[in-house]
């Protein structure tokens, strides 16, 4: 039941994210990449609760660098980077946080809920994708109708 609590909040906090990306077309890629920076940050915070911070700085640090490239890719060439970085983000959560050593800094209900949040955003990016909704500067635009 825990888990399910959790995989809940994070689910409906993932559509409430997504509905304000949505109200900002012209935003949308920065708003999802800055979120996707903010996500792998949370962490770094954590680690510095944690008994060994030197060595969990940098693990989370490489995660900040690795998803704000990521993040930066999604805003300058094609959303379905952004679609890859939050799809991969939930391996992060459960390989280090949850069945990890950072398990023991990370709290596991914010573990879980990311789990959630993160493949919905990433599925909402990849619509976003497949759909053609945003240009690479992120506004939006129609796709012609057939006639």
């Amino acid at each position: 039941m825990y888990i399910a609590t959790w995989l809940f909040f994070g689910f409906c906090a993932g559509g409430l994210f997504i509905r304000y990306a949505h109200l900002h077309p012209s935003d949308t890629r920065r708003i999802l990449a800055t979120a996707l920076v903010v996500a792998a940050v949370i962490y770094v915070a954590f680690a510095l609760r944690s008994e060994n911070v030197s060595r969990w700085l940098v693990v989370e640090l490489v995660g900040v660098a690795m998803y704000g490239g990521l993040g930066v890719l999604g805003v300058k060439r094609s959303v379905w980077w952004l679609a890859s970085a939050w799809a991969l983000h939930p391996v992060w959560d459960i390989a280090i946080h949850y069945l990890g050593s950072g398990a023991s800094f990370a709290p596991q209900w914010y573990v879980i809920a990311c789990v959630s949040f993160d493949l919905l955003v990433a599925a909402y990016a990849a619509h976003i994708a497949v759909r053609g909704l945003t240009n690479p500067s992120g506004a939006t635009h129609s796709k012609p109708r057939a006639t």
